[in-house]
């Protein structure tokens, strides 16, 4: 990796190489002159919140990011090891101007990062990214004299707010009637704290698994079936009606059912929508992006409501919900938005209304999993030079004539009854290639097909 891995609302890099204290500093300040610019009333300073993930150079790395706030003229208010959708909802309550959460998400060891919040709790969009980017390649600082430097205090306790706010969204006493035994796998991040809570309160026997927010990851951070066999082996051992993993910031979940199988990240977000369609308060409008399953899709069709596909991105995500009035959405790497909670993908939101659900339909997650629409959906990555990418898509569409062609965000094409996406990361310098189709085969196929395209 040449630099930093700068996205629509945060960056990325390895600790030491790309991502130095020089470099955080730098991306700090910037952010923190775009929070002085936007704020009204120029007589207060900006009020950030800042948080991390439980990586080890986290520790590090918010010292940083303090120092570099204060600095800058900012009063910081620290939740030390706290989610990402925490985060959000915790800007909120405490009226702040805007959050830094320290995290890679589900980079592996080496790497750290930050995530960049509006005052509205949610990831900063584009126009407010770009701002801060340039700000950063220009080496705009903020620093100020030590008559205006910030001041530092820490939050007592950062996770109620959210707490409080997931559990208006379903009937904890009911959950609870049924003592669920639950498996929830922390992998050393940022999940433990507020997943014991919530899942003791909703009356569940938990299963704790990498509680320690340590950042020593037991298993590959991402919580795909391959990093997940040894905990889904668990799940069925432990005898647990549900395995609960999260990534190490707690904004995805994936999920194990009661046989140790892997149910994945896909459906926790079509099993969430599902749960959402069948409440008065949410049986509406629904955003997805365009590498999310169809699953959701389709349930919107049966219940007679709308469903849109943002760009990629949880911020491009939010962005739509917002515009289009979304009663729910989020991404299919197990991230559901539930606007009541906030505008960030919420771990804590999809344990609670997943158990809500096989309350309410007196099922196993099992069973409601083979009752959703049957699709298969394949992932893979490629490496290829940037600048050869715009060709590769050129060549991909051309191959597949018979699709309709999207570049609005990478390439996405469409059928009828399936789709496959070609894209740039915005957190790995790879390509992902994403196919959906009525079988394993097909959609493989069709990854295999467009890969081909790619080679020069």
């Amino acid at each position: 990796m040449n630099g930093l891995i700068i996205s629509v609302s945060g960056l990325r890099g390895v600790i030491g190489t790309t991502l130095t204290p020089d470099a955080a500093a730098r991306y700090v300040t910037a952010f923190a002159k775009q929070l002085h610019r936007a704020k009204q009333d120029k007589s207060s300073r900006p009020r950030v919140i800042v948080g991390r993930d439980g990586r080890g150079s986290g520790v590090m790395l918010q010292r940083v990011v303090v120092a570099s706030l204060e600095a800058s003229g900012c009063d910081c208010l620290i939740a030390d090891v706290a989610s990402t959708p925490t985060i959000g909802v915790l800007v909120r309550d405490q009226k702040a101007d805007g959050a830094i959460q320290i995290t890679a998400s589900h980079n592996p060891p080496p790497y750290n990062g930050m995530k960049l919040f509006s005052p509205l709790g949610r990831v900063i969009g584009a126009e407010a990214g770009s701002a801060v980017r340039v700000a950063y390649e220009n080496s705009e600082s903020s620093w100020c004299d030590v008559d205006h430097l910030g001041s530092t205090q820490t939050v007592a306790d950062p996770h109620d707010p959210h707490f409080k706010a997931v559990l208006a969204t379903i009937d904890a006493v009911a959950i609870a009637a049924k003592k669920y035994r639950v498996l929830l796998d922390s992998n050393h991040g940022s999940g433990a704290a507020l997943g014991e809570r919530l899942l003791g309160r909703l009356g569940c026997e938990v299963v704790l698994v990498g509680a320690e927010a340590d950042g020593r990851f037991e298993h590959v951070p991402e919580p795909t079936a391959e990093n997940l066999q040894t905990i889904a082996a668990r799940v069925a051992k432990e005898k647990c009606d549900v395995g609960f993993c999260q990534d190490p910031d707690a904004d995805r979940l994936a999920l194990i059912d009661a046989a140790g199988r892997y149910v994945g990240e896909e459906y926790t977000l079509a099993l969430c929508v599902q749960r959402a369609l069948s409440q008065k308060e949410t049986c509406g409008p629904i955003v997805i992006n365009g590498a999310s399953s169809s699953m959701s899709e389709r349930l919107a069709t049966a219940a007679g409501v709308a469903s849109y596909r943002s760009a990629v991105g949880e911020a491009n995500v939010a962005d739509m919900m917002i515009a289009k009035q979304a009663a729910y959405g989020g991404e299919g790497n197990g991230g559901p938005i539930d606007p009541r909670v906030g505008y960030v993908r919420d771990s804590f939101v999809a344990m609670a209304q997943v158990l809500a659900l096989m309350t309410d339909t007196n099922q196993s997650l099992a069973t409601l999993v083979d009752e959703l629409p049957r699709l298969a959906i394949y992932k893979t990555k490629a490496t290829i030079d940037a600048a050869l990418l715009p060709d590769a898509m050129k060549r991909i569409a051309a191959n597949f004539s018979d699709a309709d062609a999207d570049f609005s965000d990478g390439l996405r094409l469409a059928w009828s009854d399936r789709w496959l996406l070609v894209r740039g990361s915005n957190t790995e310098p790879i390509v992902r290639l994403i196919a959906e189709a009525e079988s394993d085969s097909l959609a493989k196929a069709m990854c295999d097909e467009a890969a081909t395209c790619m080679s020069f």
